[in-house]
């Protein structure tokens, strides 16, 4: 494909314009750092002598963080908390990120969803990741909760350019919360995009998905091997959902954008040989993607300046974002 830089850069630049909602499972990243001491008496386990640890906006918390960081902090979240300590280091993560917290719900049965990644290394090596152990209620909210999180959209949407939806299935976002979520977006005229794992056929009459390629042959119910199965999938969700568009994201192989009369556009990954963590990347693409169409942007655009965020923050370890400055120099050396 042909790109046109100076739309592409227009675009980046508008990035800073919209207003972002983001509803979904939020969750922290706990990142604990040590140097390896010795083998313990005890067990035969490597005792880490403590040296950091790093709190990190993961799950539907690092798509806002990603928006946050290009469109100077102008984000709101919405999702739902444990009342323990871990919300509130989730809470002192999202005011650090200069993001607008104030409509979560706090649900005392629930746990806040940490994921806590314990990594050691001694002088000679590189730093690496020993064990991880997650915190999280898999169970669907409760219907108390529920009625808090509707009454947070129906006053919050309003506000905003655009919504995301991140659904990491961990019981934030049930049928009743999509459904009111979608009809209020499109009442008030706004972008919604859905970032779902699964059940993708759910989330109907919205502006664009983000599924990865897994994801994708889940929900179509066959593989995707070739540009002529992806064109198939990506006709089968705009069928689906009744989306305006389809971003399928393919690793290393790119991204494949659909658009209703047959419209596909293949998108190359721009920086193979630099990849160092893949975690949190497909949040970028959401966010950045979401951005962008709600500064104006088509679809392949916003698909591409999503393409190059996630190019940025694979050189990175950990959840991660980018700037605009980082895109327009990204996107000069295109």
């Amino acid at each position: 494909m042909k790109i046109d830089k100076e739309k592409l850069v227009y675009y980046i630049k508008r990035l800073s314009e919209p207003k972002i909602l983001v509803i979904g499972d939020l969750a922290l990243d706990e990142m604990i750092y040590g140097d390896a001491e010795r083998i313990s008496r005890e067990a035969p386990v490597l005792i880490l002598q403590h040296t950091h640890t790093k709190l990190i906006l993961g799950g539907a918390s690092n798509a806002a963080h990603n928006a946050a960081t290009l469109n100077n902090k102008k984000v709101s979240v919405i999702g739902v908390t444990g009342d323990d300590y871990q919300a509130g280091q989730l809470a002192e993560a999202f005011a650090e990120a200069g993001i607008n917290c104030e409509h979560i719900i706090k649900d005392s049965t629930r746990k806040t969803t940490t994921k806590t990644r314990i990594s050691g290394s001694i002088t000679t090596s590189i730093t690496q990741q020993i064990v991880r152990v997650d915190r999280q209620t898999n169970a669907p909210i409760s219907r108390e909760t529920e009625d808090k999180v509707l009454r947070e959209i129906e006053k919050t949407i309003p506000q905003h350019d655009a919504v995301i939806l991140s659904d990491y299935h961990i019981g934030t976002l049930t049928d009743k919360i999509v459904k009111r979520a979608i009809e209020l977006a499109n009442i008030y005229n706004k972008v919604i995009v859905v970032d779902a794992q699964k059940d993708l056929g759910k989330y109907k009459d919205i502006t664009s998905m983000t599924p990865n390629l897994p994801d994708t042959q889940k929900s179509v119910g066959f593989e995707i091997k070739d540009e002529e199965d992806l064109k198939r999938a990506g006709d089968k969700l705009l069928y689906k959902t009744f989306a305006k568009s389809v971003l399928i994201t393919c690793g290393a192989d790119g991204m494949f954008v659909t658009e209703p009369d047959k419209r596909y556009t293949k998108i190359p990954v721009f920086n193979k040989s630099e990849v160092f963590d893949v975690t949190g990347a497909g949040d970028t693409v959401t966010a950045v993607y979401t951005l962008a169409l709600a500064a104006g942007a088509e679809p392949v655009y916003a698909a591409l300046i999503g393409n190059v965020a996630a190019s940025l923050v694979v050189r990175q370890y950990g959840c991660a974002t980018c700037t605009v400055e980082e895109l327009l120099s990204a996107v000069d050396k295109l």
